[in-house]
């Protein structure tokens, strides 16, 4: 907290933020420009994405191998290791936000190499986001009650945000539940629809519920919840019968807590969550989001796979991850100071966070 404190003092002494919502109307020049530059740059490059992918699993799975396989490391080293793991199946993850994005054929193969060596595994398979992170940029969802990744966050007791990271550190054993109870009696119709509905998305929004897919997209939701289920279960039952050491299995878990609590913590610092429920226009979507742009750099990390460029990316919202930071250059040089385009971009994630708890409420707190 030391550290956020010359942030929070300043954006508490500062007026309260408008709401990016209340806008009159849409800025055409930044709007344009920006489909413009999108249609330029919209090739997806495969080699880009099998590389990242690969490098993020080797890395990350390595590491976690290595933290469990070799408990006589010094400190320092089993430190690296728990660092180098966290953040690397961190950004390993991050591309199930690409895949919800692409085409089938934008990168041929990409969803199964990923739900092999990533969704699975870390027990978000891609039919958990594909279907429900595109609602997030309807234009006439965004920031509503239909919308599935939005809450007012600001608008709501300050207690809200520190309970709103915290309940991430739980997800790992959420997820064990998920899959190893909840699958299997899903067989059962009625609790089925239930875990369908409420529990098949990664979504903040309490009161979002999801309408399964048709078609080839339900084949490959079933597959893919079978294929977790299973592996989930198998690793229980090793646990269980000491197959696998208590010790290696509370490793895994503590990484993915906190990689899940990283990814809770960008959340937060992805919007400014100040709309009250009304729809808004591109621009006002676009100014209640967050850009955190270079020359910063611990955006790499808390923030990859291009989710530091988050406002920009609901200007262009099939970009590919690899072609935000050129985007991003061609508008800040080619739009006028004056343009709410320099409105999204924010210093660092310090500032966002002092301004989002500056503005919550104080009831509960």
């Amino acid at each position: 907290m030391n550290m956020l404190a010359p942030a929070l003092r300043a954006a508490e002494a500062a007026p309260p933020p408008a709401k990016a919502g209340g806008m009159a109307g849409e800025d055409m020049a930044m709007i344009k420009l920006a489909a413009a530059i999108g249609r330029e740059l919209a090739a997806y490059k495969p080699a880009v994405y099998w590389a990242d992918t690969l490098a993020s699993a080797a890395l990350g799975w390595g590491a976690l191998a290595a933290l469990i396989l070799v408990p006589d490391l010094p400190l320092a080293a089993t430190a690296a290791l728990a660092v180098v793991a966290v953040l690397a199946l961190y950004r390993l993850g991050s591309f199930i936000h690409e895949i919800t994005h692409m085409k089938d054929d934008s990168v041929p193969g990409y969803r199964l190499g990923w739900n092999i060596v990533a969704g699975i595994p870390l027990m978000i398979p891609s039919f958990m986001y594909e279907g429900v992170h595109t609602l997030h940029h309807a234009k006439n969802r965004y920031g509503t009650a239909r919308d599935p990744e939005y809450m007012a966050l600001a608008l709501k007791p300050k207690i809200s945000l520190p309970l709103f990271v915290a309940v991430a550190a739980l997800g790992p054993i959420g997820l064990i539940i998920r899959w190893a109870l909840l699958a299997p009696l899903s067989l059962v119709p009625p609790v089925r629809d239930f875990v369908r509905a409420r529990l098949s998305a990664l979504s903040i929004n309490p009161d979002f519920r999801r309408d399964p897919p048709d078609g080839p997209a339900m084949t490959r939701w079933n597959v893919m919840e079978a294929a977790t289920s299973t592996l989930v279960i198998a690793v229980l039952v090793a646990v269980a019968t000491g197959v696998i050491p208590l010790r290696a299995f509370g490793i895994w878990l503590a990484v993915l807590s906190a990689s899940m609590v990283i990814n809770q913590v960008r959340t937060l610092a992805a919007h400014l969550w100040e709309n009250d429920g009304q729809v808004m226009t591109i621009t006002g979507q676009y100014l209640d989001s967050v850009n955190v742009p270079l020359p910063a750099l611990l955006p790499e990390l808390w923030a990859p796979v291009g989710l530091r460029y988050h406002a920009l990316h609901h200007l262009l919202p099939g970009l590919p991850y690899h072609a935000l930071p050129a985007a991003h250059r061609r508008l800040m040089a080619e739009l006028p100071v004056g343009s709410a385009f320099h409105g999204g971009n924010h210093p660092a994630l310090s500032g966002v966070i002092a301004r989002l708890w500056a503005s919550a409420g104080t009831a509960g707190a």
